[in-house]
């Protein structure tokens, strides 16, 4: 089982030409309504790649609420890790511009409220050989808490530090594998280049860690050796959620048995999928492009 601990929210992309500059006033071109938070996302992704999910998050007790619930059985998410708190559903307020690229504001009280260790999250859920999954939209000490129990259950830990904390709230010894995009990358590793930078984390503690590099792709620096993925070239018309689809295409790609390598492609090229389509997790690859890209054989051409 991979259970996601972290969030659930609405996300209402607006559509503008260009980003605004400070005090400025612009029109839209449009707005969107779709089921988002880094959790959610990721969750659905996993489900879609054919693995056994579970998502751990607050929701508000209110409409959205419910229709996220809905929304996350339909997909195949477990939602016995789902609580209820008695503020609003957490929103995303997404801003994308004519080139595909996206500015987030969040709203997180929920988020930011919850404490999976307190109810239903880990205690008899987590297993031996599961993997716990996490984003950065819970409370730093309440993120290094659950790393820590999921190591004590015997889980697999993963780190998706998005949004970033201060690099002194991490203990990377707590993380299997840290996902960061480049620019957590450098930030957190506190080197120039992401690739030195993700070295960094590894000399923190951190086991192994994949950097996405936009257009050009990912790598991963892992103890077997430092892998690249280049990216198909396509037209990118919306990147919200793509490190979603990343990373929770990267963590059920390794629960299938793959290499780092071969996994690391597969997870390139479903993100690079999901840039040609507009919204969140309406624009993510389905089941049906997840298993193809999972196939032995088109796996096998990815990597060749």
């Amino acid at each position: 089982m991979i259970h996601v601990v972290g969030n659930a929210a609405i996300d209402t992309a607006i559509d503008v030409e260009r980003f605004p500059n400070p005090g400025e006033t612009i029109v839209a071109l449009g707005v969107r309504e779709d089921i988002g938070g880094k959790g959610a996302n990721q969750a659905v992704t996993v489900a879609r790649c054919g693995e056994r999910a579970r998502l751990v998050a607050a929701l508000g007790v209110d409409a959205a609420g419910a229709r996220i619930r809905a929304a996350l059985a339909a997909e195949g998410v477990a939602t016995d890790g789902l609580t209820e708190w008695p503020g609003l559903t957490d929103r995303c307020i997404v801003l994308v511009d004519a080139r595909g690229e996206n500015m987030i504001v969040s709203l997180i009280g929920a988020a930011l409220a919850f404490d999976p260790l307190a109810g239903a999250g880990f205690e008899g859920a987590v297993a031996p050989g599961d993997v716990v999954l996490m984003q950065g939209n819970l409370r730093p000490e309440t993120t290094r808490r659950c790393l820590a129990r999921a190591r004590t259950l015997g889980a697999t830990t993963a780190l998706n530090p998005s949004p970033a904390y201060p690099t002194s709230e991490y203990d990377w010894s707590l993380v299997d594998l840290a996902i960061v995009n480049r620019s957590e990358a450098i930030a957190l590793g506190e080197e120039p280049e992401p690739l030195a930078a993700a070295r960094a984390l590894r000399t923190a503690g951190a086991g192994a860690v994949a950097v996405t590099l936009g257009a050009d792709g990912a790598a991963l620096i892992a103890d077997s050796g430092d892998f690249e993925a280049s990216a198909p070239r396509v037209r990118s018309v919306d990147t919200v959620g793509a490190g979603d689809v990343f990373a929770g295409t990267l963590i059920a790609a390794r629960a299938q048995g793959r290499a780092w390598d071969e996994a690391l492609r597969i997870a390139v090229a479903a993100a690079s999928l999901s840039v040609t389509r507009r919204g969140a997790q309406a624009s993510f690859p389905s089941r049906d492009e997840l298993a193809r890209l999972l196939s032995p054989h088109i796996a096998t051409e990815l990597t060749t």
